[in-house]
């Protein structure tokens, strides 16, 4: 996400001065790769990176082919097969052990739905969006179809005028029954071997932070790092600021009971409390159980929270806690606050990703 939030940035610059771009995307990785599809890096023509489609093995020579798209207008596909351990291509041994399709694509900044268009279109708001990137491996070197279409909710960008006429209702087909909460790339052989990129563009990972004491600036910072929505909630006016919280997306001063009604919610949103104030928390964690949300940590110890709890339910209030991390974070070890942000929010990642936090190396099979 937050890579697309630079890309994005980076665009409107170059709009802004005319600066020809082309944009590279992983559309495909046959075997294993450092970054997956859906993975972008921005070129300018005076070779400006924003991004990135590897860990630098691949950037050099996809920025000469870039400026090639620039200069040509045309699309391209770019295959990088790196299952050779002995392949010297790009000037370092690889190892990565896959087959890598790239994307490139000129930028139109007449077109108002171009790839960069639709993208941001898709993080408008804080709807989950699908956006579609067509290619064809059998015909890399002809022009690709490339980044065409967005769906979002009732709304379409973009259009299927590129699309063969034979394909488009097959497509069209294939939107409307696509219920997948990942990303698929899929393969029609029977319509000249073209294959679409079904990518899930979803929205910023937000985080309800309350608490604007010195501990929970680190946390602050690193979330937007990571690319994540911050609001900061807290009662204490002099430390809820912005000069203590610059990437605060929003900053909500106030009583339990008042800020409580400010605050919204979606299934990517997730809550920290962290106000070091048992009555505050009491209050915002009652309003916190009415929300569907996947996350909520509490900071302090395990009896903190059973006296939470136990407020509640004396009030009536059943509570299930199978969304309720307590003490929050990840055994790491942390002590300063700076390891315990990232213990957090190492934490978050795992809880919305579905994923069990373990060593890599004991991980069996690929690791993504």
């Amino acid at each position: 996400m937050k890579e697309l939030q630079e890309i994005i940035k980076a665009y409107e610059v170059c709009k802004s001065t005319r600066e020809p771009i082309a944009l590279a995307t992983v559309v495909q990785v046959d075997g294993s790769a450092y970054r997956r599809p859906g993975a972008r890096m921005l070129v300018t023509q005076e070779g400006k990176l924003t991004g990135a489609i590897s860990g630098g093995c691949l950037e050099g020579d996809a920025l000469r082919k870039a400026q090639t798209v620039i200069f040509q207008g045309k699309s391209m596909l770019v295959t990088y097969d790196t299952t050779d351990e002995d392949d010297q291509k790009f000037g370092v041994g690889l190892g990565c052990n896959g087959i890598i399709h790239v994307l490139i694509e000129p930028i139109d900044f007449e077109n108002s739905e171009n790839p960069i268009e639709l993208i941001k279109a898709g993080f408008s708001d804080r709807q989950t969006s699908l956006l579609l990137t067509i290619f064809s491996v059998k015909h890399s070197k002809s022009e690709q179809i490339g980044t065409i279409f967005l769906q979002k909710g009732e709304n379409d960008f973009g259009s299927f005028s590129k699309v063969p006429e034979d394909f488009k209702s097959k497509l069209q087909q294939e939107i409307q029954a696509f219920d997948s909460p990942q990303s698929q790339i899929r393969a029609y052989d029977e319509f000249d071997q073209l294959s679409v990129f079904f990518e899930i563009l979803k929205p910023a990972t937000r985080i309800l932070l309350f608490g604007a004491g010195n501990d929970t600036i680190p946390l602050a910072k690193m979330a937007d790092i990571l690319g994540f929505e911050l609001i900061l909630i807290d009662g204490r006016k002099n430390l809820a600021t912005p000069a203590r919280f610059p990437f605060a997306k929003q900053i909500i001063q106030g009583p339990a009971e008042e800020v409580i009604d400010q605050i919204q919610s979606d299934l990517a949103t997730v809550a920290l409390l962290m106000t070091h104030n048992f009555e505050y928390e009491a209050v915002v964690l009652e309003k916190l159980l009415t929300f569907m949300i996947p996350y909520i940590g509490i900071l302090g110890p395990k009896r903190k929270t059973e006296k939470l709890i136990q407020r509640l339910e004396s009030k009536g209030i059943q509570v299930h806690i199978d969304n309720i991390y307590a003490p929050v974070g990840i055994e790491i070890g942390a002590e300063t606050s700076e390891e315990i942000a990232l213990s957090v929010l190492a934490e978050i990642k795992a809880v919305l990703n579905k994923k069990q936090p373990i060593f890599l190396r004991e991980k069996i099979g690929p690791i993504h």
